[in-house]
């Protein structure tokens, strides 16, 4: 069974508005390598639309720092599975996910493999509540950013959690890493 794992950027005062972090090397590097740990990214519509849009080589026309090349070619390649109720069809190496969302991501988990990765903030708060997350992953930027939206809001009830790794970069930023205590 492949563990999902979350992976998202946070100030310090629980503004996970993307850009509201610090964009530098150290955090593209990193994010790139959550990616080519697992066998494909689960987004919602609005975080696959907003990746899409920055990072899918083929379409692409923002110029972007040439260090986060690498990065996009990871995530450009990386296979995608969308779960939206809105849009007709998807591409860019993605397929949809319709239906029940706990026993659709529990048949996603049960294949074989390194895991799945997921973004996002509505999506993962769902899959929280159902308990399909394996492990959390809070990318803490040292920003107070005065606004939403924030992480995990409306949460039915209460996850602890246990910490399993932490990682310093340069910026000040830390990626603690917890499971689940279950």
């Amino acid at each position: 069974m492949r563990p999902l794992r979350y992976s998202i950027n946070v100030t310090l005062d629980g503004c996970c508005d993307h850009r509201e972090g610090i964009a530098d090397e150290d955090i593209h590097r990193h994010a790139m390598e959550n990616i080519a740990q697992a066998d494909a990214l689960l987004f919602g519509r609005v975080t696959y639309q907003m990746m899409e849009e920055a990072w899918r080589l083929a379409t692409r026309t923002v110029v972007m720092p040439e260090w986060t090349e690498p990065f996009a070619r990871t995530i450009d390649a990386a296979k995608k599975y969308v779960v939206s109720s809105t849009l007709d069809r998807v591409d860019w190496n993605a397929e949809l996910v319709r239906g029940d969302l706990g026993k659709a991501v529990q048949r996603l988990k049960q294949e074989s493999g390194k895991g799945l990765l997921v973004g996002g903030v509505k999506l993962p708060l769902a899959l929280a509540e159902l308990g399909l997350i394996d492990e959390y992953e809070f990318v803490v930027h040292p920003r107070l950013a005065g606004h939403g939206p924030t992480l995990f809001a409306g949460l039915s009830k209460r996850i602890d959690l246990k910490l399993v790794s932490r990682l310093e970069f340069g910026s000040g930023a830390v990626a603690m890493r917890y499971e689940p205590r279950r």
